[in-house]
Order: C-alpha cells, then sequence, then structure tokens
C-alpha cells in the first residue's frame, strides 16, 4: 500500500488550506469509512470531519464545504446514484473530491478529483480493501496538516494487518461452524461495539443480517446499551459483542459483563484474543474493525449456509424501483 503520491497531490488543493475532511457514501461503503472518521473525530485537533449517508449529504450539504474541503465518496459498483450525486455536489462546491470503486467504467470517477480503483475478493489481503485505503489516506492527510505523528505505527500495522486476518480466518472457523449450527433460527440479533468499530457493528446489522439474510437486526452502541437497549435483554435473545481492543475496551466488557449475567445467548469476538495486540497500542483500536470485518463474514457465511440463504439473493434491491 502506497498512497504518498496521491496524498501529496490532494494535500496541495487550495493552496494547502484545508480544514475538513468529510466522508460520504451509502450501506457498506459508509461502513468502510467510519474508522477514517473516527480517526479524525479522535485526533484531530483543527480538522473538522462529518460522515453523512450520501442522499442526506446532498439534501442536507454541510454549510462548511467548500474549497478547503476534502469529500471521501465510496460506491463498490461506482454507479450507487446517491453517491454519484454526493460526489458532483462535493465537486461543485470546489472540495477536493476522492471517489473510491471497484469498478473501472463507474459513474463515480467521473466527479472524482483523485480516483481510487481497488481490489476485492481475497479476504486475506484486507489492505487492499476501501477500509484499509481510507484508513491509510486519512492518517496521512492528517499528518500533513495537523503533524500527526504516529504513521510510522501505523504502516507498521498495515505490515501486520493481513498476517494477523489470515491467522483470525483459521482460528474462528470451528468456533463460527458451531455458532450457525446453534443459533441459525434465531429471528433477531443484536450487535454490540464501540469505538471505530461501531461502524461495523451498524454494518454487520443492516448488510450482513437484515440485508443479505433478511434477518431482523439492531446495531447497539456499548456505551448505550445501559442507556435503554439493556432492559430488553433475557435468556432468549442472541447478541454478538465485537470486543475492541484500545480506549473503548471497557464499554464492551462492561456490556459483556452484564449480559453473562442475564442472558444466554451471547458470542464474544474478541480482537485481542484473535491477535490484534500484535499492532502497536497506540494504533490498534483503528484496526479493530478491519479485522472484525473479515471475521464477522465468516460467522455470515455460515448462517447462510445453514439456513440455505444464499449472500446475493435479494428480495427488492436492483429488483424494483426504488
Amino acid at each position: 500500500m502506497n498512497n504518498k503520491e496521491m496524498v501529496a497531490r490532494i494535500l496541495k488543493h487550495n493552496n494547502g488550506k484545508i480544514n475538513a475532511v468529510y466522508f460520504t457514501a451509502c450501506g457498506g461503503s459508509l461502513v468502510d469509512m467510519y474508522p477514517s472518521y473516527f480517526l479524525l473525530q479522535s485526533e484531530a485537533k483543527k480538522l473538522s470531519t462529518g460522515w453523512y449517508n450520501a442522499n442526506e449529504f446532498v439534501h442536507v450539504t454541510p454549510k462548511k464545504l467548500n474549497s478547503s474541503s476534502i469529500v471521501f465518496v465510496c460506491s463498490h459498483s461506482g454507479n450507487t446514484p446517491e453517491s454519484v450525486q454526493a460526489a458532483k455536489v462535493a465537486q461543485k462546491m470546489g472540495a477536493i473530491t476522492i471517489g473510491l470503486t471497484f469498478n473501472k467504467k463507474a459513474d463515480l470517477l467521473e466527479y472524482s478529483d483523485e480516483k481510487v480503483i481497488y481490489e476485492w475478493g481475497n479476504e486475506n489481503e484486507v489492505v487492499h480493501n476501501p477500509m484499509a485505503i481510507m484508513l491509510d489516506m486519512t492518517s496521512q492527510i492528517l499528518a500533513g496538516i495537523e503533524n500527526y505523528d504516529k504513521l510510522p505505527e501505523f504502516a507498521d500495522g498495515f505490515n501486520k494487518i493481513d498476517t494477523i486476518v489470515t491467522n483470525a480466518i483459521k482460528q474462528v472457523q470451528t468456533r463460527t461452524k458451531a455458532y450457525a449450527e446453534k443459533y441459525y433460527s434465531e429471528p433477531m440479533f443484536y450487535i454490540l461495539g464501540s469505538g471505530a468499530s461501531f461502524g461495523h457493528t451498524y454494518g454487520f446489522a443492516i448488510c450482513s443480517l437484515m440485508e443479505m439474510q433478511w434477518l431482523d437486526a439492531a446495531p447497539i452502541h456499548s456505551g448505550e446499551y445501559f442507556h435503554g437497549p439493556f432492559e430488553v435483554t433475557d435468556k432468549d435473545k442472541p447478541y454478538i459483542v465485537m470486543e475492541s481492543i484500545g480506549r473503548t475496551r471497557e464499554l464492551d466488557e462492561r456490556a459483556i459483563k452484564f449480559l453473562n449475567k442475564y442472558a444466554k445467548k451471547v458470542e464474544i469476538v474478541d480482537a485481542k484474543e484473535l491477535g490484534l495486540d500484535l499492532i502497536d497500542s497506540e494504533v490498534a483500536e483503528y484496526f479493530n474493525p478491519i479485522l472484525f470485518y473479515t471475521v464477522l463474514c465468516e460467522y455470515r457465511a455460515k448462517l447462510a449456509n445453514k439456513r440455505d440463504h444464499s449472500l446475493d439473493v435479494r428480495r427488492y434491491m436492483g429488483k424494483v424501483k426504488y
């Protein structure tokens, strides 16, 4: 992975006067942006940031959006109408647009000042996925604008993450199969997570379970669990908790402690157990969702197989007008 030349060009935009970085997309592509957004939200001292559904970005465009802005727009197909329109709006406002897609002939590229065509399909090489690409670029942008000093730790993390993910895939095969055997007939799942991982908490619920398996699911922030959602906890409801490494691990542990006392169907996916602590503790928390995405894909695949419900089948998406 080497995005240095592209980032260098981006940092020259508007004569180097940049005060905001926005992320906008839909569905899974929006989820892929969350770690980068969380990085800026946590570490930026001056830069503003925002994470927007593309259609909302178009209809409620940030007033601060102007030539001093950077806008990441991601669409796997590259033709998601809302995302293409968001890039068009951002470009019209003078912002520099960075378009990410798998499709070399994507409509999105027409409105992208910088174009990223990413690879897809090899789950053992996650550094080529948009989530990792954007995190790498965002950390470099932060370093270029605010002298963020953790780029060596990030570089080391990107060098290690593929190996960590490959080992984790092997490690969870037995447990994911057992999970599917035990819970394939459940109609509803609650997904908990925090920090940089909350984006994938949301993503696993709406994309993997609701979209791909037609199952009811609810994403819950671990810190919010005790402010309403824990009232439905009982022994009959299944929970999946993404236990992160980093500053918000305490939030996950608190929820797990309660669930272990009052619930019976609790699955813990622990980033530390899966080897993420091999990455420097200064930046490891931002790699949580990269690991969780691939590992939760194993849960998703086993459920789909046991339920005899293909991950590719859709009821409405691409089938009817919407």
